[in-house]
């Protein structure tokens, strides 16, 4: 299978599911600029200690799934690829949800900080080179059930 195709075949497969678990848990949706619906199912990191190991040491994460790191309130983060073996794209996002600023294909151990800028509250870890196959840029929109459902912009109750 080629990697367009195998793309579609994650996005079919996502979006397909869309309907049944929005705002579990332990999933986060996007919604694209296009209009197209993501879905990952993803592990929290909201503690300073989950934040800190975040994917370190993983060799491997299915293209379904990711990291959302959540902190308690907006500022400014740097991210940096330290003990994680696997390629990884960052998506970073506002307290409303809206994506802000995406960085694709960090290198695997490569210390240099990411900069995700300012105002950041999530960030989600997803395997290197989906964002640009999905279409996940700066102003795409992130929903979850860990994003405060008065300030997001897509809130769980809303389609």
């Amino acid at each position: 299978m080629g990697k367009f195709s195998a793309a579609l075949g994650l996005w079919v497969w996502v979006w397909g599911a869309a309907a049944s678990a929005a705002c579990a848990p332990d999933t986060v949706e996007l919604r694209t600029l296009a209009g197209n619906v993501i879905r990952f199912s993803a592990e929290l990191a909201a503690t300073e200690a989950e934040r800190e190991l975040g994917l370190m040491n993983r060799d491997k994460m299915a293209s379904s799934a990711g990291m959302l790191f959540a902190y308690p309130e907006p500022h400014h983060v740097y991210f940096w690829m330290k003990n994680t073996l696997i390629p990884l794209d960052m998506v970073f996002a506002n307290a409303e949800g809206r994506v802000t600023a995406v960085h694709s294909d960090a290198v695997p151990l490569d210390e240099t900080p990411i900069d995700g800028g300012d105002g950041v509250r999530y960030v989600l870890e997803i395997n290197g080179g989906l964002a640009r196959k999905l279409g996940l840029v700066p102003g795409t929109v992130l929903r979850s059930a860990m994003l405060d459902q008065s300030a997001s912009v897509w809130p769980c109750s809303g389609e």
